[in-house]
C-alpha cells in the first residue's frame, strides 16, 4: 500500500516528521564525537591505572585534558537527550505527557552535564 502525497508535501519535499533529517544527523555527529572522546579517556585512564590520586589531578589540571573533559561531558550529555528524545517521541502518544518528559529529560541532561562541568573545572582550576 502507497501513501499518496499531496502536490505540496512533494514539492517541499518533507516527510511526516519534517525535521527528522537534521536530528538524525545530530545523533549520528555526536556518537562519532563520542567515540573519539570517550574511547581517549577510556585509554588515558587505563595508561594511569595503579597511579596516585595526586597524578591523577595533576592530568585533570592540564588545560587541553580539562578542555576535552569538558567536550566530553557536553557532548554526551547531549547525545543522551537526543536519544532520549527520540524514545519519547516514537512511544509516548499523549501529547500533553511527550511534551512534559522531553521537557524534563531536558533540564536533567542539562543539570547533569552542568554538574559534570562545573566537577571538572573545580579539580581543574584546584578549588
Amino acid at each position: 500500500m502507497t501513501i499518496e502525497r499531496t502536490a505540496l508535501a512533494r514539492a517541499r519535499g518533507l516527510g511526516s516528521a519534517k525535521s527528522g533529517t537534521g536530528h538524525w544527523w545530530r545523533q549520528r555527529v555526536t556518537a562519532v564525537i563520542n567515540l573519539v572522546l570517550v574511547g581517549w579517556l577510556i585509554v588515558s585512564l587505563v595508561a594511569m591505572a595503579g597511579s596516585s590520586y595526586d597524578a591523577l589531578v595533576a592530568w585533570m589540571r592540564n588545560p587541553v585534558v580539562a578542555a576535552l573533559l569538558i567536550l566530553c561531558v557536553m557532548n554526551v550529555f547531549y547525545h543522551v537527550r537526543l536519544g532520549l528524545q527520540v524514545v519519547v517521541e516514537d512511544y509516548v502518544h499523549r501529547e500533553w505527557l511527550k511534551v512534559a518528559l522531553v521537557i524534563l529529560m531536558t533540564l536533567v541532561c542539562a543539570g547533569l552535564g552542568l554538574l559534570g562541568v562545573v566537577s571538572v573545572l573545580q579539580i581543574a582550576l584546584g578549588a
